[in-house]
């Protein structure tokens, strides 16, 4: 019986099993030295913040592997020798396998700062990071201040689980607005308003310098590059972006002949169908790199639901229908504190020669939304929306058939995702559109059928 094992236990690893006894009878073990079980990384915010506890982050039920003769394998891996189909695990024992699965997802960037390895200094990815955080701040009296480094969606998420249990934090931010890499300014304007609002100490463009340590080897303070101050802390948090978790790769290739090396960049190289260099041998999800990029997305994309796509599809290929990866429109949520964030499409930090944009903003200042669009073919290119809730499905359909940005604004009512009795805004804003583009757009009536019959 064929053998396939899964290196990583998060939703790449875990979905290309669950397709691959769908289709096949093939012996698959995962394995992974983080957890015991697949659990939703994007719900431990929720742990700490005390929603729910780590089992409810579990998906599936402790029987769920038995019963689908999927093998879970607690440790972790130090070497492939590809040449033999052997693993090597840091305990001495071996494994073969008859196809490999790469899945080993990411770890939080670190840039050599000084003190970065202390006691009370985390990235916040992993359980482990979970497990630190509540022995080095479990409240505001072991942590008087904590510092966070780094102004992405992690480091916010982080920001707002310390915030929850009244522990002062200071967010260092290289950038001049927060997250200007990726927002455009409106919007980045209005993630920095909501960080001060909640009492955030928020230092935009600037950078650690290091890390100090007490006479325990715990932190105790930072300081800043840019103006030498030292800021007293007792947990520093690391959310400078992530990289691909392949560190194992790069030794094993030292290792092996070079008949059998695994082809890495900045993560594992993988053509369209998701093999590596190496026959037999596949990599998914965040630690997975293509050669070039698909379309306007980027050749590494650490996002679930692209590692969930990846799983479905390799899961086809490596049970003898082999077909290529193909992504579909790209998208993504996240929350800033209390501002809920979904992009669809592109909508790009600076608007390209071809694009026109139109950005909207509610008086309250908690509320916005931001349409890209073909200057000359009036295509829909991309939204991005603030505090209000919009339907994947109606952007993901006029994408997919190229509509007008008049088009979307028509039926603007039927993208409309907010619950019941919420104030709407469609109006002002076609009227908005209106009177900056002389048009003369009207609104339609919200109709479901209508749209996805």
């Amino acid at each position: 019986m064929e053998h396939i094992v899964i290196i990583g236990n998060g939703v790449s690893g875990v979905t290309t099993a669950r397709h691959i006894r769908k289709l096949s009878d093939k012996k698959i073990t995962i394995i992974s030295a983080e957890t015991d079980y697949f659990f939703s990384r994007t719900a431990l915010m929720y742990v700490y913040m005390g929603h729910m506890k780590f089992e409810h982050t579990q998906p599936y039920e402790s029987w769920f592997w038995k019963k689908n003769k999927i093998d879970l394998k607690k440790g972790f891996v130090n070497i492939i020798d590809a040449k033999s189909k052997t693993l090597l695990f840091n305990s001495g024992e071996t494994m073969g396998y008859d196809k490999l699965v790469i899945a080993t997802g990411s770890k939080p960037n670190k840039f050599g700062w000084p003190g970065q390895d202390l006691n009370g200094v985390m990235g916040m990815y992993h359980k482990q990071d979970l497990e630190s955080l509540e022995k080095y701040a479990p409240n505001n009296k072991v942590c008087k201040r904590a510092v966070i480094v780094g102004g992405g969606l992690i480091g916010i998420e982080l920001a707002e689980m310390l915030h929850s249990r009244h522990i002062p934090v200071t967010f260092l931010v290289r950038e001049s607005s927060f997250w200007n890499g990726v927002l455009p300014e409106g919007e980045s304007a209005m993630i920095n308003r909501e960080i001060l609002e909640n009492g955030i100490d928020l230092r935009l463009g600037v950078n650690l310098k290091e890390i100090k340590a007490d006479e325990k080897g715990q932190a105790k303070s930072i300081v800043i590059a840019e103006t030498g101050e030292e800021i007293a802390c007792d947990v520093v948090g690391l959310t400078a972006g992530v990289s691909p978790n392949i560190d194992f790769i790069k030794e094993s290739n030292m290792r092996n002949d070079a008949n059998f090396s695994i082809q890495t960049g900045r993560g594992v190289k993988v053509n369209r169908f998701l093999e590596t260099s190496v026959p037999d041998v596949y990599a998914i999800g965040d630690c997975a790199e293509q050669h070039e990029g698909i379309g306007s997305r980027r050749p590494i994309e650490a996002v679930w639901y692209t590692g969930r796509m990846m799983g479905e599809t390799l899961a086809q290929t490596i049970c003898g229908n082999r077909i290529e990866y193909k992504p579909r429109h790209w998208f993504n949520s996240a929350k800033f504190i209390d501002i809920e964030y979904q992009t669809y499409g592109w909508v790009w930090a600076q608007p390209k020669e071809n694009e026109a944009r139109f950005y909207w903003e509610h008086e309250s200042g908690k509320k916005c939304i931001h349409l890209n669009y073909d200057k000359d073919t009036r295509a829909f290119i991309g939204i991005n929306t603030f505090g209000i809730r919009m339907r994947h499905e109606f952007f993901d359909k006029v994408l997919t058939e190229k509509q007008t940005v008049e088009y979307v604004l028509e039926h603007l009512a039927d993208a409309n995702f907010d619950p019941e009795f919420y104030k709407l805004h469609e109006k002002e804003i076609v009227a908005q559109f209106n009177k900056e583009n002389n048009t003369n757009i009207q609104l339609k009536k919200k109709s479901w059928k209508r749209i996805f019959a």
